[in-house]
């Protein structure tokens, strides 16, 4: 039964989340599980997980948000103008960095090299996030498609058995009127 189990997780794992089975976690692991063998899910938090994330983890997640705002495109704005004002137009021929301001282009070249990588590490970790999130989607989706196939065979149950009822009415009633158009008693329920 295992290697059954595994060879489902494999075809999961191809085709949904379109890698191997080798690089998936124990917790992806167990969410296909659950889905190849269509358990319903069973999970009281709703949150995702926030154990195991250093400081550097944190950092680079807030260092993304605040350099993805417009805030930081405001204070940056206001700080490039700054300085072509003050090395141009107060600072004139005795200006620290005159036009075309290379001491700036070093500068920004740097921060550029350090945050590429930051956001990087923190589009890497919404990544992960939004993997787990595509797979308890995918497990509420399985648990509501069980649902509703359930509710449609109580239908199906009910409408045969409505249909049921109406076909033994039928034949009561047309056993009634044989019997009133006979003159006599009504006879036997015929087939």
């Amino acid at each position: 039964m295992k290697q059954q189990d595994n060879k489902h997780i494999r075809y999961l794992a191809e085709h949904l989340l379109h890698t191997g089975i080798g690089g998936l976690g124990e917790r992806e692991r167990q969410a296909l599980m659950r889905i190849s063998k269509r358990l319903q899910a069973t999970r009281t938090d709703t949150s995702l997980p926030e154990t195991g994330v250093t400081l550097g983890e944190r950092m680079a997640d807030r260092v993304a948000e605040f350099g993805g705002s417009w805030t930081f495109i405001s204070i940056f704005a206001v700080f490039l103008i700054g300085w072509a004002v003050i090395n141009t137009a107060l600072l004139g021929g005795h200006a620290f960095d005159p036009y075309p301001y290379i001491f700036l282009n070093l500068m920004l070249s740097m921060l550029a090299a350090i945050q590429a990588p930051i956001i990087m590490m923190s589009q890497n970790r919404q990544a992960a996030r939004d993997r787990m999130t595509m797979i308890r989607d995918f497990e509420v989706n399985l648990k509501s498609e069980s649902a509703i196939d359930e509710l449609h065979k109580r239908i199906d149950h009910l409408t045969w058995q409505v249909l049921s009822d109406l076909d033994h009415i039928k034949r009561a009633s047309r056993t009634l009127v044989e019997a009133q158009q006979g003159g006599g008693e009504p006879s036997a329920e015929r087939s």
